[in-house]
């Protein structure tokens, strides 16, 4: 798996827009603004404002859960339109894949570029763990929910996701709750 952030902007627009509503200074509302993503519902609505675009490679089985976020936009690498165009090879799957299943769909995949086979056989028989990557693009109120629901799952992936997601972005204060001096 693989996550990273591309670009991120709205911070400074989303400070002058929670300034308004409490009739604040810029420099007052930058000091009081991570208290306010975390308490009362709606007073959080500035989060909304601030959007990060992120590059994700990540196996097939997590998508299905990201997916469940529909406050965000994806735009994938399609296995429709790219799963002919190269080997499939260990590099496209999460952990290792069994030499036999890569074999089989390398035989397949001939089969579909043949045309002695449909493609929707192949895309059938992926292995959940074959990798997808996408370009995510999706608001901090968004990530908040997705961390608060999943900051505990089972998957590792997610684990992973949110230590690269907090690593990278400029304001994880955020998306988990810092000890913060206000």
């Amino acid at each position: 798996m693989k996550v990273s952030v591309l670009k991120e902007c709205g911070y400074e627009e989303a400070v002058l827009g929670f300034s308004l509503s409490y009739n604040s200074t810029i420099e007052r509302t930058k000091e009081i603004l991570p208290k306010y993503a975390f308490g009362i519902p709606g007073e959080n609505k500035f989060l909304e404002s601030i959007v990060i675009w992120l590059d994700v490679t990540a196996p097939r089985f997590w998508w299905q859960e990201a997916d469940t976020y529909r406050m965000s936009s994806k735009m994938s690498e399609s296995t429709m339109h790219t799963l002919i165009k190269r080997e499939i090879t260990q590099d496209n799957f999460e952990h290792s894949a069994s030499k036999d299943i890569i074999k089989i769909l390398n035989i397949l995949r001939n089969k579909v570029i043949l045309k002695e086979l449909d493609l929707c056989f192949l895309k059938n028989s992926l292995p959940e763990g074959f990798l997808q990557r996408r370009i995510w693009c999706i608001n901090y109120k968004c990530l908040q929910n997705i961390y608060n629901q999943r900051k505990n799952h089972k998957l590792p992936q997610w684990h992973y996701f949110f230590d690269e997601i907090l690593k990278q972005i400029e304001h994880p204060e955020f998306i988990i709750q810092l000890q913060m001096e206000i």
